[in-house]
């Protein structure tokens, strides 16, 4: 890999710039043109990323960029060795997000007011490519990279990301997995806490001159701090195998290139469910799970390949492009109706109004044993497939009067599908346990496949002339969405009794950014885009569409840095989802939701309280304020939204969001206290229900017992505060309860 590690600093500039200068002088035969080519190489290390896989690359390049961006970086992810990506990314401004585990298992996340559901209206991406099982056919993120093997994750918000789509309305991240080392070396890490929770993580590899390789695995366990009848395990099993292999060129080449190949295998088993709680039950015990739940489990396996090809051509000339396949299977075995004297209710149904339906309550908590009434528990069994091939050229030179040019352009073809083949059996519940008491017909719940056929590309150009930058792009998709059902009697898929329906749509997705710095302190940046999303295969069905606006300003004084930002999403047609995961039927049907807005502000503040030879006690805070409203009046299926008004909040998007953090550093150890602040926010339009705002402590503490030998632990939840974090899928549900972990890293 062309790897290059340079602090960016004017005295290094400097220093550099002098030896240039020097060893040319000594080489008589050396022209003045080599002589600048040099100086040119070095100030472009500032300009560009010369990672490949990473959209940031470090902080330096996000703290630079013409729009918002983050760059989470290792030492920040090991503050807390956090599994749960949702609190790892509280820390970032403009990031929305609901829990619905209390492990972090399948997040919500939306940026800057998108729709939260399954993270499906954000780009989201490993090592550049984009790792949702079906980004544009089905976009639910019910597969999500874990944040324990991460050494790096990078967001982009507003005008900076339309260079990764499909999504360019509120952001995108990118999950930067571990790298091969350039030297021998390797880590193994355990962990083992509150709920039989464990973690096993092990890394090493190395490099030789054209040569490197990592391998990594990764096992997370827990038995779930939920309690279930007869102590059933409400907990999950994960095992992760990740490999790197990478071919380079030598340095007496005089054409730079290097081949990568990744492998990675997930597999979890997880006794999920979408079950929550009513309201009188969550007060007298928010842990519990219901009777009716027991048989709840996702089955789940993701396996991908990646091929990174990186040629270097010269200093200013470099193509990256990559060749990947994702495959993802899961079967999420769970209780979806409650049938009780004939009527059949869906557990959303029930859980929103347990009054109306005692009698399916009593059901569900095993209260009834009459055999004439019934769980369906259903099968939604679902493969999915992503594969493509994308470059990225990346050539960048210097014009008059010292002017910086930066000019990238990118193409992606890609392919998706989901394939559904779904069932559902029928279960009695005797004291308290269920029973089978009837298979169902396979196929019946679901028997289609979804896919898109997309090629997109954009072009982007960077200028900078002195203290004033410009960035000026646009970005093409050109999607195909198809969808096949074979109906719910077919299960051998005879194509005659097939209903096809197919829906194609282009667009072009301009956007520019602009950045101004006063001087080394002080800059300035601003930047309008379009937002769009894909929508789904219903022929003529429109797409989802907004014109975003974000200024903002960056400002380093001494030990302080800091970033406040403000922004503007106006939407001319919302698109919503049929999600079950959201009280929907779960055909995943996009539907028109027509005019929205969404405006807010983000804050940023990192400083150094004390810093001497012997401590440091850095301090963070960051805080979101987020208007989501809806300016048009509409009915939909889902409870998340319900009757739709003009004014409305868009549920789920919490007003106030605020977190902070301080630490105590020493040489040999090192305390971590952080706290988050969630707003209270609607769970449905209309605002006649909510989740309370909470506040949530977390500390950790790190002690080195060698240079090789660390000793670390945290606990979550500080102060064991019981609270809700959403009433999606179905009823309330809570959060992580209080929990210590401690366990000890070895590095070699």
């Amino acid at each position: 890999m062309y790897l290059i590690r340079i602090k960016h600093s004017e005295n290094l500039k400097k220093i550099l710039y002098t030896l240039t200068l020097i060893s040319s002088l000594l080489i008589n035969s050396q022209s003045q043109e080599q002589i600048q080519t040099r100086i040119d190489s070095i100030t472009a290390l500032d300009e560009v990323i010369i990672k490949a896989n990473t959209i940031l690359g470090n902080k330096f390049v996000a703290k630079n960029r013409t729009g918002a961006a983050y760059f989470l970086s290792t030492a920040e992810l090991a503050e807390f060795n956090y599994t749960d990506i949702n609190r790892a990314l509280s820390k970032i401004a403009g990031i929305n997000f609901y829990e619905e585990d209390g492990f972090g298992l399948r997040p919500n996340i939306s940026i800057r007011g998108t729709s939260p559901e399954r993270s499906s209206k954000i780009a989201i991406m490993e090592d550049g490519v984009l790792i949702s099982p079906a980004p544009y056919s089905a976009s639910s993120a019910y597969y999500f990279p874990s944040i324990a093997r991460m050494q790096a994750v990078e967001v982009l918000k507003g005008s900076s990301q339309i260079q990764y789509g499909p999504y360019t309305t509120g952001g995108a991240i990118n999950f930067v997995s571990t790298e091969i080392p350039e030297s021998f070396k390797g880590k193994i890490t355990t962990n083992y806490g509150s709920f039989n929770t464990g973690q096993t993580h092990s890394t090493f590899g190395n490099s030789f001159d054209n040569f490197g390789y990592m391998v990594e695995y990764l096992n997370y366990n827990s038995d779930g701090f939920k309690a279930l009848g007869n102590e059933l395990n409400t907990g999950f099993d994960i095992n992760e195998i990740t490999s790197k292999i990478r071919l380079n060129s030598s340095d007496q080449s005089l054409i730079s290139q290097s081949l990568e190949f990744k492998f990675h295998y997930y597999d979890e088993i997880s006794n999920e469910t979408y079950l929550g709680l009513t309201d009188d039950d969550f007060d007298i015990n928010p842990s519990l799970r219901y009777p009716g739940s027991e048989k709840d489990k996702m089955d789940a396996e993701h396996t991908q390949y990646l091929i990174t090809h990186q040629l270097n051509l010269s200093e200013r000339f470099k193509i990256t492009s990559n060749f990947y396949h994702n495959g993802f299977k899961r079967n999420w075995y769970k209780l979806d109706d409650i049938v009780y004297n004939g009527d059949s209710q869906k557990i959303s149904k029930v859980l929103s109004n347990p009054d109306k339906y005692s009698g399916h309550m009593s059901l569900v908590r095993g209260e009834l044993n009459e055999t004439d009434n019934s769980l369906k528990v259903k099968a939604n069994n679902r493969e999915y497939v992503s594969k493509g091939i994308q470059t990225k050229i990346d050539y960048h030179w210097y014009g008059k009067n010292d002017s910086f040019n930066d000019l990238e352009i990118g193409f992606r073809f890609h392919y998706d599908e989901e394939d559904r083949f779904q069932w559902e059996d029928i279960y009695n519940i005797n004291n308290g346990f269920m029973s089978l008491s009837k298979y169902g017909d396979k196929g019946s719940q679901g028997n289609r496949i979804s896919s898109a056929n997309s090629f997109a590309s954009y072009i982007m150009y960077k200028y900078k002339l002195k203290r004033f930058t410009i960035t000026p792009g646009i970005r093409y998709e050109s999607i195909d969405l198809e969808r096949n059902d074979y109906g719910k009697s077919n299960p051998q898929r005879n194509k005659n009794e097939v209903s096809y329906r197919q829906n194609k749509v282009s667009v072009f997705i301009p956007g520019f950014g602009l950045n101004y710095s006063f001087n080394n302190n002080v800059s300035m940046f601003g930047g309008l885009h379009k937002g769009y999303s894909p929508p789904g295969s219903s022929e003529g069905q429109k797409a989802e569409e907004s014109i975003n606006l974000e200024i903002g300003t960056r400002l380093s004084y001494k030990k302080f840095n800091s970033e406040l930002i403000f922004y503007q999403n106006n939407y001319t047609n919302l698109l919503g989802n049929d999600l079950a995961a959201t009280g929907g039927f779960g055909e995943l049907d996009p539907f028109n939701a027509g005019k929205a807005l969404v405006n807010g502000v983000e804050f940023l503040l990192r400083t150094n309280l004390l810093e001497n030879n012997e401590v440091s006690v850095p301090f963070s805070l960051s805080y979101t304020l987020t208007n989501a409203k809806f300016l048009s009046d509409f009915g939909s299926t889902q409870d998340i939204w319900g009757e739709v008004s003009n004014g409305d909040r868009i549920p789920y998007i919490p007003k106030h969001q605020l977190n902070s953090s301080i630490s105590f550093q020493a040489d040999k150890y090192e305390i971590n206290l952080s706290g988050n602040y969630n707003g209270k926010f609607s769970t449905i339009a209309n605002g006649s229900v909510e989740i309370p705002s909470y506040l949530i402590f977390d500390i950790s503490f790190r002690y080195n017992l060698s240079s090789d030998i660390t000793f670390r632990s945290k606990i979550l939840n500080l102060f064991d505060k019981d609270y809700a974090v959403s009433r999606a899928p179905a009823g309330l549900r809570p959060g992580h309860p209080f929990g210590i972990y401690a366990g000890f890293e070895y590095r070699f």
